[in-house]
């Protein structure tokens, strides 16, 4: 009699491993688009980004060939008389070898080994192609270090929705998140790091909403807030309440920057009394209170129509590289916005430029704005700040001695401002060295 066999253990593991993993893939599959729409996040690391793993080792061998990426092994007189001569097909070539692919928050990003004689622009003119054949709304390349490229995709625009939590309680001093990067990650402003600013833009470009952004976010912290807007006050008075001082005309402004020099040669004097070399040295409690001056409109003060107003604007420019110049170590800090910023301004303009080390560039209405804020810096940014279209309202192109990105700001309304300013108008430091520079 034959006994019938009985299978092992080890031949049907496979079989319920199958089974399990064909389970769970179509519960996923099935699940997919609540999961998407309720937890994007899961759904991109469970579902989205293994397809996109499988996609990039797919056809990375054929890309890199068709982006003129592939180095041939052998030069191409053996290869032909190999072929001739043998009937061989013609060896694989050589593709840059690339690293692991790690997700980010709305995309992933790899690095990738350059070949002998390769460049890292070679990658950038590839990158529309990447995106094209990923799948992928974008990709960056960027140079890692020597022989490595840094590979970074989004899948969809960022910058379309932001979604940025509004900020609860004061935070980190100052350290405000103002809007999305385009990698997803929130856009943060940090005088700390970066202490001066300059904020260009035309009108309905998004420059007013970002101070918006930025003022909602400095507003509960403990910080004095001076503006100086010489265009009657029309958008720094919506935060009056919150302000320490509000200068809205020329001869106010030289007044007003006047006393912030004061100021801080006075705490220089207290930093060099205490042998501290800024004002972060001092015990807490003898620390002077922050300053963030906000200037809208900066042509206004550069803008002359006769000798006096020469003086002004003069004197003006003066305080204000002062103030970049000694105000990051003595708690003084500038965010400097205009519509449209040029040496034609004056020498002035061009020196104070060059102290502002933070850059925002939105839509500019002339291309020597774009130059004056971001020539310096980086030409790739500035190609980025030209190509911002009318209908991108909020984008902008941001840029330090770091690099470069783009990002799009918080949307923060004129009545979301006027009523936070409202709101923290308690939190106001009475500055007694500037209150006779309103008069």
């Amino acid at each position: 009699m034959t006994l019938a066999s009985t299978p092992s253990a080890g031949a049907t593991w496979p079989s319920w491993v199958l089974l399990v993993a064909t389970v769970l893939v179509s519960g996923l599959l099935i699940a997919g688009p609540a999961l998407r729409r309720h937890y994007p996040m899961a759904w991109w690391l469970l579902l989205g980004f293994p397809v996109v793993v499988f996609r990039v080792t797919y056809t990375w061998r054929a890309l890199m060939a068709g982006c003129g990426l592939a180095v041939s092994r052998r030069p191409a007189l053996t290869v032909v008389s190999g072929l001739v001569g043998n009937g061989a097909p013609p060896p694989q070539p050589r593709v840059p070898r690339r690293g692991l692919i790690r997700p980010t928050a709305g995309g992933f990003w790899l690095l990738v080994r350059l070949l002998p004689g390769q460049v890292p622009e070679d990658f950038v003119k590839s990158a529309p192609a990447m995106a094209e054949d990923w799948q992928v709304h974008a990709v960056r390349v960027t140079s890692w270090k020597p022989g490595l490229v840094r590979i970074a995709a989004s899948m969809a625009d960022p910058l379309a929705s932001p979604r940025v939590p509004k900020q609860r309680g004061p935070g980190y001093l100052l350290r405000v998140a103002v809007g999305t990067l385009e990698t997803g990650a929130a856009w943060v402003m940090d005088l700390r790091r970066i202490p001066h600013w300059l904020i260009v833009g035309a009108t309905r470009s998004g420059k007013s909403t970002l101070i918006n952004a930025l003022v909602a976010g400095l507003a509960p912290q403990p910080v004095a807030l001076v503006g100086i807007d010489c265009k009657g006050g029309m958008e720094l008075s919506l935060y009056e309440p919150r302000l320490s001082a509000l200068a809205t005309n020329r001869g106010q402004a030289v007044k007003l920057l006047a006393e912030l020099v004061d100021l801080t040669l006075d705490r220089m004097t207290v930093c060099r009394t205490a042998r501290v070399r800024n004002i972060w040295g001092l015990p807490e409690k003898e620390r002077p209170v922050p300053v963030v001056v906000i200037v809208d409109e900066i042509a206004e003060l550069f803008l002359i129509a006769s000798r006096n107003e020469k003086d002004e604007a003069h004197a003006a420019g003066t305080a204000l590289i002062r103030l970049a110049q000694l105000g990051a170590a003595l708690g003084v800090f500038l965010v400097v916005a205009g519509q449209r910023v040029g040496s034609d301004l004056g020498p002035g303009v061009t020196a104070l430029r060059a102290q502002l080390g933070g850059r925002v560039c939105h839509r500019v209405a002339d291309p020597g704005t774009a130059e004056m804020a971001l020539g310096d810096l980086n030409p790739d940014a500035l190609k980025a700040a030209q190509a911002i279209t009318p209908e991108q309202a909020g984008t902008a192109v941001l840029a330090s001695g770091d690099g470069w990105e783009r990002a799009r700001s918080h949307l923060t309304t004129e009545a979301d401002a006027e009523a936070i300013a409202a709101e923290y108008a308690h939190l106001t430091p009475v500055l007694p060295a500037l209150l006779d520079s309103e008069k």
